[in-house]
């Protein structure tokens, strides 16, 4: 039988070894398409992403480099651990990958949507879809107790079920018993569970943890970080955690560090 080349042209005719050439080179570009399809994209990613600030006139009005050339790719279903010193840009990248604020150069791409070829109204509608955040300072409402304040993104998201979902996520983070405290009657703990509910409340794609035992001591800590694992395994959910704790980044499976702010 022919190979399929000797048919490109009735006076064109390719010797068997090119022919078969064609053929290997073929089948690995089906094998390229086919990774392409099946393979997952990555759930958020930077490419060259740099952030600079001009400093005052006292300072000499030089230009002070906190992010520079970061390259990154975050997989569906990954935890992953950003490590670095204090002043690393460890935090300012975890805003740039939510869209929190916005780089002096490179670009991030948000479950494939160009975060900063939206405006912000866009990139706000995309966060609220798609990423839980949890902080080191809880950022709770002290007007909400606690059941208002997991329900207030449900109800932003115009959610009818926004009580139930609530509470139940309330009770599966071990507060069923206090929905109607507010965040001063609770310990730092508690405060910082209510704020696991409310990122979890949304069943996030992706969630954003920046130091989130920095302000609980040890005991506490842990238990919190327990948690997040329990929540981001149960719900599918990927992990981008912030930490300068060895130990708590070990519990990712992929560890990423900064310093200089660089990824060394």
């Amino acid at each position: 039988m022919p190979y399929a080349a000797d048919r490109l042209s009735p006076k064109t005719r390719i010797v068997p070894a090119a022919a078969a050439a064609l053929q290997v080179v073929a089948r690995a570009k089906s094998r390229i398409l086919s990774m392409s399809v099946n393979d997952p994209q990555p759930i958020v990613a930077a490419r060259g992403l740099g952030k600079s600030v001009r400093l005052s006139e006292a300072d000499g009005a030089a230009t002070l480099a906190i992010l520079q050339d970061i390259d990154l790719a975050v997989m569906p279903g990954e935890a992953v651990a950003i490590l670095g010193a204090s002043g690393s840009g460890k935090s300012t990248l975890l805003g740039l990958l939510a869209g929190l604020d916005t780089p002096t150069a490179g670009s991030v791409r948000l479950d494939g949507e160009e975060l900063f070829a939206l405006d912000e109204d866009a990139r706000a509608g995309l966060r609220k879809r798609l990423v839980g955040f949890v902080f080191q300072s809880f950022q709770l409402l002290a007007p909400l107790n606690a059941l208002e304040n997991v329900m207030l993104p449900l109800e932003l998201a115009g959610d009818p079920d926004a009580g139930r979902k609530a509470r139940e996520m309330l009770e599966r983070v071990g507060l069923g018993a206090r929905l109607r405290h507010y965040p001063k009657t609770l310990s730092g703990g508690e405060q910082q569970r209510v704020a696991l509910a409310r990122a979890f409340v949304m069943r996030p794609k992706l969630l954003l943890a920046d130091e989130p035992t920095g302000n609980l001591d040890a005991a506490t800590g842990a238990d919190v970080i327990d948690l997040i694992f329990r929540l981001n395994r149960e719900e599918g959910t990927t992990l981008v955690l912030v930490t300068h704790d060895e130990a708590l980044a070990r519990r990712c499976a992929r560890q990423v560090r900064l310093a200089g702010g660089r990824i060394q």
